[in-house]
């Protein structure tokens, strides 16, 4: 007996002898035989019948070390209830004259041949019926018997698969793949199989699935490849089919965006990826702070800004087993006027046309107009367009503390400022290889180009329009009437 004293103490152990509490030790007439039997009183368990020695229940003796439980057990003839349905079998309901019988289920063929056959070897169909598993019964009834024997015809293949080792379908130009093919069933010695990896490369290949070998294969160009590995035979085919994408990883993604757009107008997102990777790559945009991306397969979206303010817009380019991401802010305003600038054509020589070198230049633009015209820097942002010939925007902005009855007289006087500064050709940067570049307007002859949310100003202007016309068409029938 062991266990605690108190909550507190430790285990203790405690031997119990019980041995003088028996007067003798028991002898064979202390013991009488007992058979094993179920609940249904069988004594037939499992193939034979067993009996084992037990103590009489009026002998007051001890067993001893020595003691052995004797076992006798006789093998039994074979009964219905040592047979259970075969795999593909079910048992129907019994009727009250006879037993219940097993027959095949609906989608079970008992006459097909196993997955295994081998053309030339025999196979026996089942009866519906198979032995308990460790039943040992011999004779009786044998619900096994006239099993028919069949030779194993050429089963046509089926449940062919290819796939790839490593799980990933996206794999880098020079990186070894190495393919799988398995068949479920059909024969496999009398099958030939077709392979084409989708580069040119093709071969036939006999035992490929009982051999268990992999494929190993190099793409070296990128693109998607159409991998289809076809078996056939003289009783039918099969065919697997896989694609896998061959990519360079991303190396650098730059959002292009353009930084100053007006409420509610549209506004294209760029996303320029290196390398370029196309139809393999996907595109996650998140415009604020909506948690929901919006998915596209092209590098751009088209989109617009309802709310004023400061918008974040962010890019993530998935390709393969690569990610990367930038993000842009985007100021969204009301009203702000935009004047074309072009330069002289030495620069279109050192334009590498790349994001950062076109943030660059328009930083020195916005520099050299501020210092030249005192307009607070702030309120100007030079945007370089892509392409050739070098092209920009310049965007004069509402300072933010300025009245609103001010705002038009103070960006006439702003814009004509810049204008007098563009056409003196004060502006102007020094370009390496010795050349001056000057900054002036792509048209001089023309007025800034207003851009922003002036549907409230235009509305009013239709309805004193409309009120003029309506009050001359009175006056008109007054004079008429008289």
């Amino acid at each position: 007996v062991f266990g605690h004293i108190s909550y507190r103490s430790d285990w203790e152990l405690v031997k119990v002898d019980f041995r003088p509490s028996f007067p003798r030790e028991c002898s064979d007439d202390d013991y009488e035989s007992w058979e094993l039997t179920n609940l249904q009183g069988d004594r037939c368990i499992m193939g034979q019948q067993r009996s084992f020695r037990k103590r009489k229940i009026s002998s007051w003796c001890i067993k001893g070390r020595s003691f052995t439980s004797a076992l006798t057990s006789k093998v039994c003839e074979c009964v219905n209830s040592d047979f259970l349905c075969d795999y593909g079998f079910e048992r129907s309901a019994p009727l009250k004259s006879e037993s219940s019988k097993c027959f095949a289920d609906f989608w079970f063929n008992p006459e097909a041949p196993p997955e295994d056959c081998v053309l030339g070897q025999a196979y026996s169909s089942s009866t519906g019926y198979r032995k308990v598993v460790s039943n040992v019964c011999e004779g009786g009834i044998d619900l096994q018997q006239n099993l028919a024997q069949r030779m194993c015809p050429l089963i046509a293949p089926k449940g062919l698969q290819i796939s790839i080792r490593e799980e990933s379908l996206a794999v880098k130009p020079g990186e070894d793949v190495t393919f799988i093919v398995k068949q479920e069933q059909g024969d496999i010695l009398n099958t030939k199989y077709q392979v084409d990896l989708g580069d040119g490369f093709k071969a036939i290949y006999v035992n490929l699935t009982m051999t268990g070998e992999p494929i190993r294969h190099r793409y070296e160009n990128p693109g998607i490849y159409r991998v289809s590995v076809k078996a056939e035979n003289v009783a039918g085919h099969d065919e697997a089919v896989v694609f896998v994408q061959v990519n360079s990883p991303l190396q650098a993604l730059n959002l292009e965006v353009v930084p100053v757009v007006g409420r509610n107008q549209e506004v294209n997102l760029t996303a320029i990826i290196l390398p370029k990777n196309p139809n393999l790559t996907v595109f996650y945009w998140w415009i604020g702070n909506n948690l929901q991306p919006l998915l596209t397969l092209e590098s751009f979206l088209v989109t617009k800004f309802a709310e004023t303010g400061d918008v974040r817009v962010t890019v993530q380019a998935s390709c393969g087993s690569s990610m990367l991401q930038d993000s842009k802010v985007v100021h969204v305003f009301d009203h702000f006027h935009v004047l074309p600038l072009k330069f002289t054509k030495h620069l279109d020589i050192y334009n590498p046309d790349i994001p950062e070198w076109r943030e660059d230049i328009g930083r020195v633009v916005t520099r050299l107009l501020a210092k030249e015209t005192n307009i607070p820097k702030e309120t100007l942002m030079t945007v370089v367009k892509p392409g050739l010939p070098t092209t920009a925007d310049l965007h004069v902005l509402l300072p933010a503390n300025q009245p609103k009855r001010k705002r038009s007289v103070t960006s006439d006087k702003r814009i004509a400022a810049i204008k007098q500064a563009l056409n003196a050709h004060n502006i102007s940067f020094f370009l390496r290889g010795g050349y001056w570049v000057l900054v002036t307007l792509a048209d001089s002859s023309s007025d800034s180009q207003r851009i922003g949310g002036g549907s409230g100003y235009w509305a009013i202007v239709v309805l004193f329009v409309i009120c003029l016309v309506a009050v001359g068409a009175f006056i008109l029938y007054k004079f008429k009437r008289q």
